[in-house]
């Protein structure tokens, strides 16, 4: 089995709000997913079919060649989901966090305490293991708390968010750890609004808009959906007055520069196409 997650024609409605349309969508064995879109746009309902916390109201999901529906027991022993806050004991110190929470998993005290040393180790937060969480920063609560989702090294784990609130720096560390996991033959599906995020750790990226996937691809592929180039009007102080995309070409380089002709304008930039471009060709909306 190639696909860890297959989804195919999910739909799923709340009273008479439809939120998922008709979801397709697979993720390889030991790839990440990202899912990315604007609030309401149907990411954590997704997640939370997979993970059997709601059922869709029609089309079929697995996991791990599991039915999300009818092998609800199965999935849950192949799949560890962190929210999007940290679901830590604040008054407990990190090795006291991870033991207990070893231990309400089934584990005996002696490979509780083992499982501890080695993610403490793993997160790189040995040093602050007898620290009370606390005193941790954001980055330092997010790695704990997906330290705790990984007790039982699971094959597929699902992340709602899981960066959301931190500062770039932890942010950046939370994504070594995540990259790590997929090194190592987990599969990670996440939800995302960060475009940096996506672009940086997906290896393939799903956009979602009103509860439909608009586009799928790597990073590249959607990106090379918007043009060639983006060339781009400045005014007198720096900031971009008009961007327009162009094929990449002498010709079409030449078009965009006449498209941009304005008497304010005091210099001109040449880029290419980012995530940003991508999404608002596709949703209408900026980066949220």
């Amino acid at each position: 089995m190639t696909d860890m997650i297959a989804v195919r024609g999910v739909t799923k409605s709340f009273g008479k709000t439809a939120v998922l349309r008709g979801i397709d969508l697979t993720v390889a064995r030991g790839s990440i997913v990202a899912l990315l879109g604007p609030n309401g746009a149907g990411k954590t309902t997704l997640i939370n079919i997979l993970s059997t916390l709601v059922a869709p109201d029609s089309g079929t999901a697995s996991v791990a060649g599991h039915d999300v529906v009818r092998e609800r027991a199965a999935v849950k022993r192949q799949i560890s989901l962190t929210g999007q806050s940290a679901a830590v004991d604040e008054v407990l110190t990190g090795d006291e966090n991870l033991r207990m929470m070893g231990a309400l998993s089934g584990l005996g005290r002696a490979e509780a305490a083992r499982r501890s040393r080695e993610l403490l180790e793993r997160f790189e937060l040995s040093d602050s293991a007898r620290k009370r969480v606390k005193t941790y920063s954001g980055g330092m609560r997010r790695r704990l708390d997906l330290a705790i989702s990984l007790l039982s090294t699971p094959p597929v784990v699902f992340l709602d968010e899981p960066t959301t609130g931190l500062d770039p720096a932890s942010r950046q560390e939370l994504w070594g750890v995540i990259r790590h996991l997929a090194d190592n033959g987990t599969t990670v599906l996440l939800t995302t609004q960060y475009l940096e995020e996506a672009d940086q750790l997906a290896d393939r990226i799903a956009v979602l808009e009103g509860g439909r996937i608009v586009a799928e691809g790597t990073a590249d592929e959607l990106k090379s959906r918007i043009g060639g180039e983006m060339v781009a009007l400045h005014d007198a102080d720096g900031a971009v007055v008009r961007e327009i995309p162009t094929d990449g070409t002498v010709a079409g380089l030449r078009a965009a520069l006449d498209g941009l002709d304005d008497a304010a304008a005091a210099s001109v930039s040449l880029r290419s196409p980012s995530l940003d471009d991508v999404f608002l060709a596709l949703t209408g909306k900026k980066d949220s």
